[in-house]
């Protein structure tokens, strides 16, 4: 497992539930296209499983 991830907001959460929507926000993908990198770690992963369908994931 590598040390960091990163990820990128394909897909936009207007129209998913406000914790799709939270956790958008909690990983920093505030909007279509950002990328940003994250330390890889079980809470962050967990994160990703949730809004997977809205991200690409690059480790």
């Amino acid at each position: 497992m590598s040390d960091t991830v990163t990820l990128t907001q394909v897909k936009s959460g207007i129209g998913s539930n406000e914790k799709i929507r939270a956790t958008l926000v909690g990983l920093g993908l505030t909007k279509m296209h950002k990328t940003v990198v994250r330390k890889n770690t079980p809470e962050i992963q967990g994160m990703i499983a949730k809004v997977r369908h809205l991200i690409t994931v690059e480790e």
